[in-house]
C-alpha cells in the first residue's frame, strides 16, 4: 500500500508537470495517460513490495542476504521504478512529439525525438532523485544500528527519518539541475521535416519537470 501511494503521488506530479504540447482535442490524451498511469503505478508497487514480501514468506537467516534484501535492494529499486513511471506516464509525448522552438521562441514544429530527450532525462534525473535519497539512508542506518549509537527502535527510526530528509533536501536540487528545464537539441538530430523549416543550429524544447 505505501508503494501503491508513494508512485501514485509521483504519478500524479509527473502528470501534471509534463511537456503540454500533446494536449490534443482529437483524441482522449489524458484518459489514455490515466490509464497508463494506474498500470504503471501498480506495477510499479508490486515490484518495489517482491522484495519483502520474499523475505517475508522465504525467511533466510542469513545477515547478509536480510541487508542486502530488505535495507539496500529497495532503494535502487524504488528509482527504477520511479524511472518507469515517468516513461509510462509520459510516453505520448515521444510518441506524438512536441514543441521545438528556435531562439526566438518561435515554434517550428513537432519533434519525437526531442520528446523522447525530454522523457529521458526527466526520468533519470527522477531515477537520481529517489533512489539516492532510499539508498544513502538506509546504509547510514545499518551502520548506526550495527555500531549501537541508536539504544531503541524509536531512537533508529528517528535516525533513519532524519537522514531521508537530509539527503532529500540536498538530491532535490541536485535532480532538478541536472538538465535544464529548457532542453537543447541540435539540428541535425532532428526529424526531417524539421531541418527542412529551419536553418537553427540549436532548437529548444520544455522538458517537463
Amino acid at each position: 500500500f505505501l508503494q501503491f501511494a508513494f508512485h501514485a503521488y509521483t504519478t500524479a506530479f509527473t502528470l501534471l508537470n509534463g511537456n503540454g504540447t500533446t494536449k490534443a482535442e482529437e483524441y482522449s490524451l489524458q484518459e489514455k495517460q490515466i490509464l497508463y498511469g494506474l498500470g504503471a503505478i501498480s506495477y510499479a508497487a508490486c515490484i518495489g513490495a517482491f522484495p519483502l514480501v520474499f523475505m517475508d514468506r522465504y525467511t533466510s537467516k542469513s545477515s547478509l542476504m536480510q541487508l542486502v534484501t530488505k535495507k539496500l535492494l529497495p532503494a535502487p529499486i524504488l528509482g527504477l521504478m520511479s524511472a518507469f513511471t515517468v516513461a509510462v506516464v509520459r510516453s505520448p509525448e515521444f510518441e506524438n512529439g512536441i514543441e521545438v522552438m528556435d531562439r526566438n521562441g518561435k515554434v517550428v514544429g513537432l519533434s519525437q525525438k526531442a520528446g523522447e530527450k525530454a522523457v529521458r532525462e526527466t526520468a533519470l534525473s527522477r531515477a537520481v532523485l529517489f533512489g539516492t535519497t532510499f539508498f544513502l539512508p538506509a546504509v547510514l542506518t545499518y551502520f548506526v544500528e550495527r555500531a549501537k549509537f541508536a539504544k531503541t527502535p524509536r531512537a533508529l527510526a528517528s535516525v533513519r527519518m532524519f537522514a531521508i530528509t537530509s539527503v532529500l533536501a540536498g538530491m532535490l536540487p541536485v535532480s532538478l539541475s541536472m538538465f535544464p528545464q529548457c532542453g537543447e537539441i541540435k539540428r541535425a538530430d532532428l526529424e526531417p521535416e524539421i531541418l527542412s523549416s529551419t536553418e537553427e543550429t540549436e532548437l529548444f524544447y520544455n522538458r517537463g519537470i
